[in-house]
């Protein structure tokens, strides 16, 4: 198991240098003059000039990406400073450090995934279990009919309605913002309940539909019918060995749902007006920021990568056929 966990670290670490790479020719190596987009529209030779000696652009390329590459790992010198590792450039908008601007903004992000996972991780596992394990009933059919629904909705949609109603014309809650869980916990979740639920409520329907079908397909695996013919409970079965076998997909989707939140929940947060890892990618892409948008890209890679490798792992912890294979 160790060499496993082993193996996908050395792994992702080659896979986040060749995205690296591929994000700097991509956009560092580009046709375009990188130096003019720093440089702004009323532009003097001078001024160019000293940008392009500022940002390094007057190195061969070679050099350029490997100060970029290295600078990830062990810092960098700019003009303006220096640039602790994990350095990802400075932005020519803005002026900071793309890695301190980045965990500025990472906090809400954080904050934003981790209400809605246990929001549609509790309610949509829960209403999926439910309704499998009283197949065929009224109950099944309203949980099965109601995901139906709501996956049918959107954020950008669901948002402006939820808005309307709890904050424009009751006034039950306050527009969403985000405050510090360490200053203000009670602060933290009243400023941001109504995207959390919004976000929340999309991914509920779609692991609703996906727990019930785990388990039915579980119900009728062989194990579970032997179980059963020697004379052991439906709900002993259901739990101890339906379950847990159902989990596999779950999980699987589930890593790749994190990583996307994580990367920037660009709809809610443009939605809700929030400033996290999604609004800077925007805004990255908006003022033709490419430090920025390099950074952001790269961040979003590395959550994908670790949480392939934590999903994996807990293959092996839900499954023991997996851990034998």
């Amino acid at each position: 198991m160790l060499q496993f966990i082993i193996r996908r670290f050395v792994g992702a670490a080659v896979t986040l240098f060749l995205i690296g790479a591929a994000t700097f020719f991509l956009f560092v190596a580009a046709p375009s003059d990188y130096a003019s987009l720093a440089c702004g529209k009323d532009c003097s030779p001078a001024r160019l000039e000293d940008i392009r000696e500022a940002l390094g652009l007057n190195l061969p390329i070679a050099q350029q990406f490997w100060d970029f590459m290295s600078g990830i790992v062990t810092g960098r010198d700019f003009p303006t400073g220096h640039c602790d590792a994990p350095c990802l450039g400075q932005s020519f908008y803005s002026g900071d450090m793309v890695w301190d601007t980045i965990m500025d903004r990472f906090p809400l992000t954080l904050s934003l995934t981790a209400g809605s996972i246990v929001v549609f991780l509790t309610i949509g596992i829960g209403a999926g279990m439910i309704s499998a394990y009283k197949r065929g009933s009224a109950l099944d059919k309203i949980a099965t009919g109601t995901s139906m629904v709501l996956s049918s909705f959107q954020i950008y949609f669901l948002g402006p309605i939820v808005m309307l109603i709890f904050v424009y014309s009751t006034g039950w809650a306050e527009f969403p913002k985000y405050v510090p869980f360490t200053e203000d916990p009670i602060g933290w979740l009243a400023g941001l309940w109504i995207p959390m639920i919004v976000m929340a409520t999309i991914f509920t329907a779609q692991y609703t539909r996906m727990a019930r079908a785990s388990l039915i397909e579980q119900l009728a695996e062989e194990h579970v019918r032997t179980a059963r013919a020697k004379g052991m409970s439906s709900k002993y079965v259901f739990y101890r060995y339906a379950w847990r076998g159902s989990l596999i997909p779950i999980v699987t989707v589930l890593g790749i749902d994190i990583s996307a939140l994580l990367g920037g929940g660009v709809v809610t947060e443009l939605t809700f007006s929030l400033q996290g890892i999604g609004r800077l990618a925007v805004d990255g892409a908006t003022n033709k920021d490419l430090p920025l948008t390099m950074g952001v890209m790269l961040v979003g890679a590395f959550f994908i990568l670790l949480l392939n490798i934590l999903t994996d792992i807990a293959y092996a912890w839900i499954d023991p056929r997996v851990r034998l294979s």
